[in-house]
């Protein structure tokens, strides 16, 4: 009789030893499962990176800001698709509107609606130095493609930008086209409303003293104006040898050609002129010159390629916007397949070590103060197209 209780006592406690081990075993399955999950999820989050992108689709800078998202678009597409970071980046675009106030907006949306650390734009130096500030009071990084006025990337050392500021085009620019113009005698027209065009004025003058041009005292005029007769009847009275602009984008093609009705043949000198505004300005452009860094014929590295995807994609060859665009996205994607991690501060310190990385535009660094380092070019309008100026 103990013997049957013995036997059913351990038959039991067998049972009961069987049955605790299999939930231990569905319950560390569970687990693990759970864990899968999580990390799974994790995984996912990290193979997407959201980017903001501050551009002007409406309003005065339109039509440049459809160009660069052109070009962000295109390097987008193409980092994704070969994997150069080991994740997706993805953009949340944001319109500007073409105003500083439209930029400072966004990046307030984009930083503490949808969580971004990394934002691209603005694209004007108005709207820049408006937004840059947001930027290093939020600790995020932020970087202009096209912003060239001096001193933005000074607000902070998590701002970056792409294009060469005035400081580095302007003396370089005329210390070139004054050896071989040999004009001592100019005239400048500016945007007084635009912070671009007024800092390049204000560069220009600074090169003009250096190598003792007589400079007419400065015409002016605001973004959105159309009518230019009567600065440049004062500009052609004053008989000088070159005529220097500083403008946005909208303005220069109505400039170059009243001054072409108007008479005046001595070399127009332009802010950062594009194929596109020579399209616009047609014959009146002929001749007109401009400190730019780039042009479709550069024999630099990946540069033949991009001008013909961009143009089998978009039916037109790019031009200066929309390649500082796209060059701008290969850099940050340098920099984030390059950081220990996402962190804004990880990010920061890899774009600020960024030196002689191979772009369109050529070897290119960073300064110290976050501002782009390569090598600008003179360019010259020659049967309706930008070639170098030789």
């Amino acid at each position: 009789m103990k013997k049957a209780i013995y036997k059913n006592i351990s038959e039991l406690k067998t049972f009961t030893y069987i049955l605790a081990l299999a939930t231990l075993i569905v319950g560390l399955s569970a687990c693990e499962q759970v864990t899968e999950v999580i990390q799974s999820s994790t995984r996912d989050q990290r193979n997407e990176i959201s980017i903001g992108l501050v551009l002007p689709l409406t309003g005065h800078l339109a039509p440049a800001g459809k160009l660069m998202k052109e070009g962000y678009d295109l390097a987008l597409d193409e980092i994704n698709a070969a994997q150069i970071v080991n994740t997706q980046l993805k953009f949340i675009v944001e319109d500007s509107t073409s105003t500083p106030e439209g930029a400072v907006a966004d990046f307030n949306k984009l930083i503490h609606e949808d969580g971004v650390s990394i934002i691209i734009g603005p694209a004007s130096s108005s709207a820049t130095k408006a937004a840059f500030p947001i930027a290093r009071d939020n600790q995020i990084v932020a970087i202009s493609s096209t912003s060239g006025a001096r001193g933005l990337g000074e607000i902070s050392d998590f701002v970056f930008r792409v294009a060469l500021t005035t400081d580095v085009v302007a003396p370089r620019g005329v210390k070139t086209t004054h050896a071989k113009l040999r004009y001592q005698r100019v005239a400048t027209l500016y945007d007084e409303t635009d912070v671009f065009s007024s800092d390049r004025e204000s560069a220009l003058q600074q090169a003009f003293t250096e190598y003792n041009i007589e400079a007419l005292t400065p015409e002016i005029f605001q973004s959105g104006d159309t009518d230019f007769s009567e600065q440049l009847t004062r500009i052609k009275e004053g008989n000088p040898d070159a005529v220097f602009v500083s403008a946005l984008p909208p303005e220069k093609p109505g400039i170059l050609i009243q001054a072409r009705e108007l008479g005046i043949a001595v070399p127009f000198i332009v802010s950062s002129l594009t194929d596109v505004e020579v399209q616009a300005a047609g014959d009146a452009a002929e001749g007109a010159i401009t400190f730019i860094g780039w042009l479709p014929t550069d024999d630099t590295p990946g540069n033949r390629d991009f001008v013909q995807k961009y143009t089998a994609t978009y039916g037109m060859v790019p031009n200066a916007f929309a390649t500082a665009s796209y060059t701008t996205v290969y850099i940050l994607a340098e920099a984030i397949r390059s950081a220990p991690s996402t962190d804004a501060t990880a990010i920061r310190d890899a774009l600020a070590n960024i030196k002689d990385f191979d772009t369109v535009f050529g070897k290119f660094s960073f300064n110290a103060d976050g501002d782009a380092d390569y090598e600008p070019k003179v360019l010259i309008v020659q049967d309706g197209t930008l070639q170098p100026f030789e």
